[in-house]
């Protein structure tokens, strides 16, 4: 299981040989056996032989393994999973701050003495910009690193610029990077700062927040846990209550000299240590503008120290004389032009392209579209602005590739320059960018996802899943910044195509869920700019995936209709296919179900007739879990059985698994109603192949480190309803439910209330069961989730029927009929009717 994996807290357990994971792997390869081998023609006493065998071991596999259910669990990287270590390098020439360094070493030394309770360790380091704060606090994250064993995490804040990143992305990428994967929209920054509370819980974890715009910026960005420590740069002091503050001044003579020595080499500075002298006062013993001027010198062997301070005061006599704006320090400003000056024309217009992205830092092939050269020439451009010391390395991201920025003083001294090119050329240059994010992005979602990108798909490179997911985990950011700045030329094919890629990453990942609706809305806007018309059609349905997944039904249904309408027009028959499985979801999902089935039907037919299988056996699945929902078990079951055989032959393993859930689903269905029917012989055997059918779903998703599909599928095998399980299914509901609230998917919370619900009245806690069904009715209530808010209030009438409660029985009845009526749920109707006249007759 991957590092998401939700292991309970420790406790003694029992004692265990070896033979337990023996065990389980007999037990395994019994479940397996059993689910390949529904219709093999056995014998009827062959069959129960087998089946009561694979129980039994099964059973005594989770005597054997299973720890005993206690205190919710919490949220904890698995021993051998890799910690997340986002931290930037250290500046190759650090220099000086043995002061401050001591401080911080004493302020963490007297932490360690400090007891459990107490609040995580804030320090906070200001000062004035370009004066070294993010070089002391990496050197002093790097120091520390081996105390934080889960982890060391790392955000760049921008205070500096007009945009600062705000605290909900910052930390939806910090839960990506402890790998919590949020398949549902968590809601805004309160919920997110819970789930950041309960994945930091009993972990130890280093975090660096550089270039602090605010307080409010940062407080929801602190844990809670006494393990964690958190390393803050600001440059006006943010004042948060219990955090050591310290401010960062500039260096003293004998330092900035010792840094001039380390770039330029000791024996320049030796020759001449008054003229080195007066460069670093001329820089104003600001690190920034001294790390500049040495980098220029570096680069510059002819040139001699009195050279350098001469330059550096004419500059500075030069920008006295000129309006320039307060934004910039001016002895940064003066060592940026000095340096400016000294690199070439090529150098010069990569900064000046640079400073025109909106992305806070991008890979290294960026510079050689930015300049129309190729990628390795681009590369030693960029290379030969770091030994100037005018661009800078931020690290290794998830794919592996090193990416490069500027910092936001030099940013802004470049921007200023950027009348020097001609606008056509720079807009060129922009564009360049944009098509090679186009193509990276298109390539990754095709390796992701690509049944959505044409009929059937094309096979995606090995590993080229994982791959797309890393990609879009280091590119998130940037690539957002860049569409917003494609809409913003007016650039709209360009516009449209990297939302396209980026609304199929989101969805195939179910992820960043407010970044996949703000840029679906800027591709359809985007499409209906450009007149394309198939272009726009293909944006609505992007826009109705992510707006049906938060909930927004009745604008997602417009899209997919207003998509369907265009595609046929267009004799797009693959696309309008796609279109009415989409309107049949979302009319299943609000509970319309008698309407769903036209269009779910319709695009069955319409899948087969394009000899799209995957998609045709995806659709059945789907109609096949309404099918459920309408109480047709047998139909469901038969459209199943033929997409789980279209998922094994075509390798699709993900799809194989969640059909594989469905189908256990199904046959539990079965095994209910013979058991119902007195056939307990029959029953037994479907509830078995139920739970193994639902076992293999799970390890297939355990495998995968898909945590949220293991959960529904625990929720499923909690629903089993077998008589002689009770106290298992409710530990698997209860299992299902702490995972899901750790995701922090509310309606998935509120759908395990329900079957928390069902479990317990099977085992005749009548008063708990009430009480989980009517915390879903209220939950579903607030998700405005009208369908299940219903079958809620008949499950809770049910439920009082059943324990001879016939007048607590109507209210909750009379309810769930009349949101049956207005959803024009026929079905609904029909069984709550039903239970209301048995309500009636008492």
């Amino acid at each position: 299981m991957t590092g998401d994996r939700l292991p309970d807290k420790p406790r003694r357990r029992r004692k265990m040989s070896w033979a337990a994971p023996v065990s389980a792997g007999l037990a395994a390869a019994a479940a397996s056996v059993l689910a390949a081998s529904v219709e093999w023609d056995l014998p009827p006493v062959a069959k129960i032989g087998v089946t009561a065998a694979a129980a039994v071991l099964v059973g005594l596999t989770t005597w054997a393994t299973t720890e005993s259910r206690g205190a919710k669990p919490q949220p904890r990287l698995e021993s051998g999973a890799l910690s997340p270590d986002h931290w930037p390098p250290v500046p190759e020439h650090f220099t000086g701050r043995a002061e401050a360094l001591a401080e911080l070493r004493e302020v963490f030394a007297a932490r360690k003495k400090s007891s459990d309770l107490s609040p995580p360790l804030v320090v906070s380091v200001y000062g004035r910009g370009g004066v070294g704060k993010s070089a002391l606090m990496t050197r002093f994250g790097q120091e520390v690193a081996n105390s934080f064993h889960d982890g060391r995490l790392y955000a760049d804040l921008r205070g500096g610029v007009d945009a600062p990143v705000r605290p909900e992305e910052v930390l939806i990428g910090f839960l990506r990077a402890l790998d919590v994967r949020l398949t549902t929209d968590p809601g805004g920054l309160e919920e997110l700062r819970k789930l950041w509370l309960t994945w930091t819980k009993g972990r130890r974890i280093l975090i660096g927040l550089d270039n602090a715009h605010d307080a409010q910026q940062v407080k929801p960005l602190i844990p809670a846990e006494p393990g964690c420590a958190v390393l803050v740069t600001s440059r006006a002091p943010l004042f948060l209550n219990g955090t050591h503050d310290t401010r960062l001044g500039v260096f003293s003579e004998a330092h900035g000299v010792e840094l001039v020595a380390r770039l330029a080499g000791g024996a320049r500075v030796v020759d001449d240590l008054e003229a080195t002298k007066e460069v670093v006062r001329l820089c104003d013993y600001l690190p920034l503008a001294i790390n500049i001027c040495g980098g220029r010198l570096a680069t510059r062997e002819q040139w001699t120290m009195r050279e350098m301070a001469g330059r550096l005061a004419d500059t500075r006599r030069r920008l006295d004389l000129l309006e320039v704006a307060p934004t910039v320090d001016k002895s940064v400003r003066a060592s940026v032009q000095l340096s400016y000056d000294d690199c070439t024309g090529m150098q010069r217009r990569l900064l000046r392209l640079l400073s025109a992205l909106t992305a806070p830092d991008v890979p290294g092939w960026v510079a050689g579209e930015l300049l129309d050269i190729s990628g390795l020439d681009g590369a030693d451009q960029l290379e030969a602005l770091i030994d100037a010391q005018l661009a800078e390395c931020s690290g290794t991201d998830q794919t592996g590739a090193m990416r490069y920025r500027l910092h936001d003083l030099v940013r802004v001294f470049a921007a200023e320059l950027a009348g020097q090119d001609e606008e056509e050329r720079r807009r060129a240059a922009i564009e360049r960018v944009l098509s090679g994010y186009r193509r990276r992005a298109e390539e990754a979602a095709q390796n992701r996802w690509p049944q959505d990108w044409s009929r059937a798909g094309r096979p995606s490179v090995r590993g080229g899943q994982v791959t797309a997911a890393n990609w879009l985990n280091a590119e998130r950011l940037a690539l957002v910044a860049l569409i917003h700045l494609a809409y913003q030329l007016r650039l709209w094919e360009l516009t449209w195509g990297l939302a396209r890629a980026f609304c199929s990453l989101c969805h195939s990942l179910r992820a960043y869920w407010a970044d996949w609706a703000a840029v679906a809305d800027l591709g359809r806007e985007a499409a209906a700019h450009s007149g394309d018309r198939r272009s726009l059609a293909i944006a609505l349905l992007d826009s109705a995936a992510v707006h049906g997944g938060l909930g927004l039904r009745e604008r997602a249904l417009d899209e997919a209709e207003r998509a369907l309408e265009t595609f046929t027009e267009l004799g797009e028959s693959w696309w309008a296919a796609r279109a009415m499985r989409t309107i049949g979801m979302t009319l299943f999902n609000d509970g319309h179900l008698d309407r769903a089935q036209d269009y779910l039907v319709g695009a069955i037919t319409a899948f087969k007739g394009e000899e799209d299988l995957w998609w045709m056996a995806r659709t059945q699945r789907n109609l096949a879990e309404m099918r459920m929902a309408e109480r047709r078990p047998t139909e469901a079951r038969a459209l199943l059985e033929d997409s789980l055989e279209v998922f094994k032959r075509e390798g699709n393993r993900y799809s194989e698994a969640q059909t594989l859930r469905v189908y256990g689903e199904v046959l539990a269905a079965q095994a209910r109603g013979e058991h119902r029917a007195g056939d307990h012989r029959k029953a037994a055997n479907l509830f078995t192949r139920a739970g193994f059918s639902l076992d293999r779903a799970a390890e297939m998703f355990r495998q995968r480190g898909e945590l949220w599909e293991e959960a529904r599928c625990l929720r499923a095998a909690g629903e089993v309803g077998d008589p002689d399980n009770g106290l298992r299914e409710l530990d698997f509901v209860r299992r299902a439910e702490d995972i899901l609230v750790a995701l922090g998917d509310s309606w998935g919370v509120a759908r395990s209330a329900v079957s928390a619900g069902h479990a317990l009245g099977r085992l005749g806690r009548t008063e708990e069961s009430a009480q989980e069904l009517r915390r879903a009715v209220q939950e579903f209530e607030g998700l405005d989730d009208r369908w299940w808010m219903a079958r809620s209030l008949r499950y809770l009438g049910q439920a009082h029927l059943d324990a001879g409660g016939r007048a607590a029985a109507v209210e909750p009845l009379e309810q769930a009929r009349d949101i049956y009526r207005s959803l024009g749920n026929e079905a609904g109707m029909r069984r709550t009717l039903e239970l209301l006249k048995r309500a009636e007759v008492g």
